[in-house]
């Protein structure tokens, strides 16, 4: 693949960190969104209010999963809380086919899956809270529904994915969303006037 025909931005970081805020910014920026295209994954959860099929995401069975796993139509996935996530590979193809710029929003090992197989293409960016403590704030008030099982779990998972973010391109603190939105688009502008 030719490094000209588009750029996949991986944005990364633990739960609560701003990922999707900061994604929906870059989205809807004047600037930015006739040249960005977010990734639809697959997952197998169910939908929560307000999202929407084949926009927020694919929503699939367990059983549709693993066929379109078997059938090589996956570039990278994951099980998290129980369900699992993938990023459809004819999508990504359709994409750098049409010269366009990629977000998706990925965990670790989903970073370095499609970094590996797109090297030249391919840029992370891992997203930073300000805090153990704001990050923990924000898992609680995020699933204020939710059991506290869960909480743990996602506060176990955030410990684990703050000790890789040396492995990404960029890092960058959420401390202030907008702030964290320019330097951010810095970043992909960056990026895409090389």
């Amino acid at each position: 693949m030719k490094p000209n025909k588009g750029l996949i931005f991986i944005i990364s970081g633990p739960s609560g960190s701003g990922k999707t805020t900061l994604l929906k910014n870059l989205l809807g920026d004047r600037n930015l969104k006739h040249k960005l295209v977010k990734s639809v994954s697959f997952t197998t959860r169910p939908k929560r209010s307000g999202e929407q099929d084949k926009k927020d995401y694919f929503f699939i069975s367990k059983g549709k999963f693993q066929r379109e796993r078997k059938a090589k139509k996956i570039l990278e996935w994951t099980k998290y809380l129980g369900y699992y996530y993938a990023t459809p590979k004819d999508f990504i193809e359709r994409q750098f086919n049409r010269a366009k710029h990629i977000l998706l929003c990925l965990d670790l090992k989903g970073a370095l899956t499609i970094k590996r197989r797109y090297p030249k293409n391919t840029v992370t960016i891992f997203i930073m809270p300000p805090s153990q403590e704001a990050l923990l704030h924000r898992i609680i008030s995020r699933c204020n529904k939710t059991k506290e099982q869960e909480v743990k779990q996602r506060l176990r998972l955030a410990r684990q994915e703050l000790l890789a973010r040396d492995r990404y391109d960029y890092c960058l603190m959420n401390k202030h969303l907008k702030d964290a939105i320019r330097q951010l688009k810095k970043i992909i502008m960056r990026e895409i006037s090389k």
